[in-house]
């Protein structure tokens, strides 16, 4: 049994970082979400940023790491996990680990978008029999 289980939706601060240790392949990744934080004495919306990091093992982390890129918005399902251990000078440290369990790709961030529009650039010259990169029309 899970005792608990975190979906997330927010948008990855940086690129996917795909690590193998020990034969061990996994991925950790950082959300942050923008939340509404009130007025300031000028009347304008302040917000306030929330951030978490996750981490995905073998095919599910190759497959985010392959996918996602920073500014993408992910949909995150996570087991929720204690991460409790004793530092060098001996005091109890406490933590939460965020396992993935499975995870959607929502709207694309910037840098995604413009792969994609430069893929579909790319396509249309390829159907119209231009070179890539030429110029629509010539």
């Amino acid at each position: 049994m899970n005792s608990f289980t975190l979906t997330a939706v927010g948008n990855l601060a940086r690129d996917p970082e795909l690590t193998e240790k020990g034969g061990l392949i996994y991925t950790r990744f950082c959300l942050i979400g923008n939340d509404y934080a009130g007025q300031d004495e000028g009347g304008a919306e302040r917000e306030v940023a929330t951030s978490i990091w996750f981490v995905a093992f073998g095919a599910l982390g190759e497959a985010v790491a392959r996918t996602a890129r920073k500014g993408d918005q992910l949909i995150v399902e996570a087991q929720v996990r204690a991460d409790n251990w004793v530092d060098p000078k001996g005091e109890r440290r406490y933590d939460y680990a965020h396992i993935v369990r499975g995870f959607r790709c929502g709207a694309p961030g910037k840098i995604t978008r413009r792969r994609l529009e430069a893929a579909a650039r790319a396509g249309e010259a390829a159907e119209a029999g231009e070179p890539a990169g030429a110029p629509a029309g010539h």
